[in-house]
């Protein structure tokens, strides 16, 4: 018999979310690649083969066993859109959103982005890094081990590095994987808006502040990238992405264009928020320029759904944002997945529009508003999620020569994760196949 390090065994449900290394579009995401009394024969963080339990038993042999005593076994969470790094609060919006008050409006008169903005600013690296670390020790403890981090709440270069920083020493510090994105164009900077004084009107200055994202910002953080010295190589050896916020009071289609080329040309990865209050064709742009995800979709056409199912780009949807105005609209994800897209789910954790870390929740209320089944559910905040970071080859499904990255759930009905809200069904977290939670 093998010697290995663990054997998971005695799975009522093993969900593999297996993908034969591409996501799930369409039908697919149906599909959880379900196995009835289920182990998993791990060695060296890695997963060796996936089986029933009187197999992996005959074939294997370790000291360290758990038995999953007929629950739920399935992919860790990725989560692969959030905003985890910032300072303060925002409870004051959260009154106003309840009062009447819209994003944009409040977006316009200072709030939203830009309060987090002046908050993020004053704090120290000290600050944001223990912040951020108990948000991400809520995630762990509801299930998910990867995670993508956003900048964008600096907007100008020292914050935008500081955050950068915090995202790094994240990653270092804590037993979550963490994937990097610069956002450096997630709203106007106060200091980039001018006021004629002979006829009192506020004119933006979007362009300049365009600028300087591509000819100072995004070469510096091209840099740091590359030098093995900067981030115990975390910009050098993890994909690394840059994205947008195309909409209106935020970033044009032409603005938006501009520096995700540049971004392009300088070899990361690229992102874009698009379509979450108005459509200025964003999707369409992204998807022609090879974005690994477009995120929120609200208002996507259906042209651009089309395009999205006949490409690459996975579309990420944030029901959690709609969830918390109060919304009744959400994004059509059952028009896409019907469609032939691939989707993916994510909390888009931050202070103002989503301020959840769960990602069992954002899967419920996905279920209830976006139509999606428990399955697709699954698949969504998992291989899909994984795809949409670009780890696609590595995590987000339970499969030969993956990262053992497992979640043990205290059902034996892997559809009771979205069912149910408000609790947490998750038991027990195996990353890089080790027991932390």
């Amino acid at each position: 018999m093998e010697k290995i390090d663990l054997i998971i065994f005695n799975a009522g449900q093993l969900l593999t979310c297996s993908s034969q290394s591409r996501m799930k579009k369409g039908k697919e995401m149906q599909n959880v690649g379900l196995i009835k009394n289920g182990a998993i024969a791990i060695k060296e963080g890695k997963i060796v083969e996936v089986e029933r339990t009187e197999e992996i038993q005959k074939k294997y042999q370790s000291k360290k066993t758990i038995d999953a005593r007929g629950k739920v076994v399935c992919p860790a969470f990725v989560d692969c859109h959030t905003h985890i790094v910032f300072a303060g609060n925002r409870l004051d919006e959260f009154e106003l959103k309840i009062k009447g008050a819209d994003y944009l409006e409040i977006l316009k008169n200072g709030g939203g982005i830009i309060s987090t903005v002046s908050q993020t600013r004053d704090a120290s690296l000290k600050d944001l890094v223990e912040q951020s670390l108990e948000r991400l020790d809520k995630m762990l403890e509801l299930g998910t081990a990867t995670v993508e981090i956003k900048t964008g709440y600096g907007l100008d270069l020292k914050t935008e590095l500081k955050m950068l920083d915090a995202i790094a020493e994240l990653d270092k510090i804590h037993q979550i994987d963490v994937v990097p994105t610069f956002l450096g164009a997630h709203a106007l900077p106060p200091e980039y808006k001018e006021v004629q004084s002979s006829k009192f009107k506020v004119q933006s200055r979007a362009d300049d502040y365009v600028d300087l994202i591509c000819e100072e910002m995004l070469p510096i953080v091209a840099d740091l990238r590359r030098s093995e010295r900067n981030y115990k190589g975390l910009f050098k050896n993890k994909p690394f992405f840059v994205d947008i916020f195309c909409e209106k009071n935020a970033f044009d289609l032409k603005q938006s264009k501009k520096i995700l080329q540049k971004a392009k040309g300088l070899g990361f990865d690229l992102k874009a928020h698009v379509d979450e209050f108005t459509n200025l064709g964003g999707a369409r742009m992204a998807i022609k320029l090879g974005a690994t995800s477009i995120d929120h979709l609200d208002t996507i056409s259906d042209d651009e759904i089309l395009l999205l199912a006949d490409s690459k780009t996975i579309g990420v949807v944030t029901p959690t944002v709609n969830f918390n105005f109060g919304s009744k609209e959400f994004a059509d994800a059952r028009k896409m997945i019907d469609a032939g897209c691939a989707i993916a789910v994510s909390t888009d954790y931050n202070p103002g529009s989503a301020p959840c870390p769960s990602l069992p929740a954002a899967m419920a209320i996905a279920c209830r508003y976006q139509k999606l089944l428990p399955s697709e559910a699954l698949n969504a905040a998992t291989i899909n999620a994984a795809f949409a970071v670009g780890l696609g080859d590595n995590i987000g499904s339970i499969e030969s020569g993956k990262q053992a990255d497992v979640l043990i759930l205290d059902t034996d009905d892997y559809r009771q994760l979205a069912c149910e809200f408000g609790g947490n069904s998750v038991e027990t977290v195996i990353k890089r196949g080790k027991k932390i939670v």
